[in-house]
């Protein structure tokens, strides 16, 4: 089974055999309440298939807490969690477990703002104490809780975490997804439980980027994940297709943080999984974790729009960049079939460098050419592509 922790330098995650995870994270909301055991498996077994490391989903599923699972059984028996329904996390247990066989993190949401009347200061720590030792020898669960980003949810978040933290002795990383507002940042980064940052833009694309490096140079460094932005499908009445799927990601990854995605049916339609389940975004974002993590030192990026001379665009047209602290590479992502102006001396100070053009849809590459590292270049890729990676890589030193 896997499991996480933070890096000791605050930039990254490290897997169970100290090696940076590559966090790519589904959203499956409804996951113990709206599938059965062997539909619950299938869908597992589809996302880590597709490359995706992290599931994030809610123990009592999204609303009060109140409604049954498939099988009748609601969380709580009088409605009230100091009355937890053993039938309930049963099936919790069994699902969990077959994310565990999956090797797949599992993002539990313990609260939500939705049950802000059932889960107050009172209760919070006795529930979350018996949910996290329930689970504390389970390695690969993180906890997490959907406040709104105010202040005034902070007492119970607060309580929260101690119970978790008593009922698991610190066994496992917790964290905040503000549900509406956008970054755990904003209000709670100090607190010293919290071990990274979530975000939640939602539809507001032109608040990724910015947002994502915000939280980059936050001290003391936090990783940062864009837990929940745009998702797939009809989203506010409107058709979202894969290229929205890849921008937010290359957004997220190319600012130095973590990216999660998410279908609108997943929680709007969710036993309709089959029709969803391998839509062109989720497989488009797995394309891009193997792109990402082919790169040298992948985990140790940093965001650098000095590198575009022209072209940076702004807002949803934004391209951004990229480059290794120590490799000697530079990852450019264009949003839109542009032209931009690059320096072509970031990485290094003389030789050459090895310019391609990657395919975000397949991953697919384009040499472009060997080049001089002096000066700037303009760049525009392939005729009939809607985006595009460009790739500079250490070539012959001179």
């Amino acid at each position: 089974m896997a499991s996480i922790r933070v890096s000791p330098n605050g930039r990254y995650f490290l897997d169970e055999e100290g090696k940076p995870f590559f966090w790519l994270g589904d959203t499956q909301w409804e996951l113990f309440r709206s599938f059965s055991l062997p539909d619950a498996r299938a869908i597992l077994e589809r996302r880590k298939s597709q490359g995706f490391t992290a599931i994030q989903t809610m123990i009592t599923g999204v609303g009060e807490g109140t409604e049954p699972n498939v099988a009748g059984e609601t969380p709580w028996v009088t409605n009230d969690p100091a009355s937890p329904n053993e039938a309930y996390f049963a099936n919790v247990d069994r699902v969990v477990e077959v994310a565990g066989d999956c090797g797949l993190i599992l993002v539990l949401g313990v609260f939500h703002q939705r049950q802000r009347d059932r889960i107050t200061c009172a209760d919070a720590r006795a529930y979350a104490r018996w949910v996290a030792r329930r689970y504390r020898d389970v390695p690969h669960i993180v906890w997490t809780m959907y406040p709104e980003a105010k202040q005034e949810y902070v007492p119970v978040l607060r309580e929260l975490a101690a119970g978790l933290r008593e009922g698991d002795g610190g066994a496992h990383l917790i964290t905040v997804h503000p549900d509406p507002s956008p970054a755990s940042s904003s209000f709670i980064h100090d607190e010293p439980w919290l071990a990274f940052n979530q975000m939640q833009p939602w539809h507001r694309y032109e608040l990724m980027h910015p947002m994502m490096i915000a939280d980059y140079l936050r001290t003391p460094a936090k990783p940062v994940v864009m837990a929940e932005g745009g998702y797939e499908g009809v989203h506010h009445g409107k058709l979202q297709g894969p290229l929205l799927m890849r921008q937010q990601a290359y957004w997220s990854y190319l600012a130095g943080g973590y990216h999660s995605y998410g279908h609108n049916d997943n929680w709007a339609s969710p036993s309709t999984w089959r029709s969803w389940i391998d839509a062109p975004g989720a497989l488009h974002l797995g394309v891009c974790r193997k792109i990402l993590t082919a790169l040298p030192d992948w985990w140790n990026l940093v965001p650098d729009q000095s590198l575009f001379v022209a072209g940076e665009g702004s807002g949803v047209t934004l391209n951004v960049a990229a480059r290794s602290s120590s490799a000697g590479w530079v990852l450019v992502y264009l949003s839109t079939n542009t032209t931009v102006t690059i320096r072509l001396d970031a990485s290094r100070r003389d030789g050459t460098v090895e310019a391609s053009w990657v395919d975000p849809t397949s991953g697919r590459r384009t040499r472009i050419g060997s080049l001089p590292i002096r000066g700037t270049k303009e760049f525009s890729p392939p005729r009939g592509w809607e985006d595009a990676l460009l790739l500079l890589e250490p070539g012959r030193a001179t």
